[in-house]
């Protein structure tokens, strides 16, 4: 069997001291994560990010500094997950927009509201970046470095 890790990004978005969460069908369960997924071929990080903030949320945002990486080996499908997270700034919401498929709505939650689902969040990843968050942690764009032929 052939492993490889699933390279993903994650959007920490806060406004009023709430952070823009996604409810979602993941697995047959609903659970929370924040804006998050797969980058897609030819896609840096950055533009992953905005993309998937607003497939899942209809959120047009400007990503402002990473927050961290982050590994995570699920037990429910068996593979791991390399996050990048970042911190963006919500610029405008496209309320017509249709969302992607599985997701139910967008919410906002406190930090304590999040940690108090923490049995629905999608992974510990969740609650962890938007600590990380909290205590200050920014890395400038500048850290990721891409290049192609």
């Amino acid at each position: 069997m052939d492993w490889y890790p699933h390279a993903t990004v994650a959007v920490v978005v806060e406004k009023d001291g709430k952070f823009l969460l996604i409810e979602e069908q993941s697995s047959g369960e609903i659970v929370f994560n924040q804006p998050a997924g797969h980058i897609e071929e030819g896609e840096t990080f950055v533009q992953a990010a905005c993309r998937e903030t607003l497939e899942e949320s209809a959120w047009h945002v400007k990503p402002r500094y990473l927050i961290g990486f982050y590994v995570y080996r699920s037990s429910t499908n068996n593979k791991t997950y390399h996050r990048a997270c970042f911190y963006a700034e919500a610029i405008k919401h496209d309320a017509d927009r249709t969302l992607d498929e599985g997701i139910i709505q967008t919410v906002w939650m406190t930090r304590d509201e999040v940690e108090s689902n923490m049995h629905k969040l999608r992974s510990p990843m969740v609650l962890q970046c938007i600590d990380d968050y909290i205590a200050g942690k920014q890395y400038p764009l500048e850290l990721i470095h891409e290049y192609s032929n």
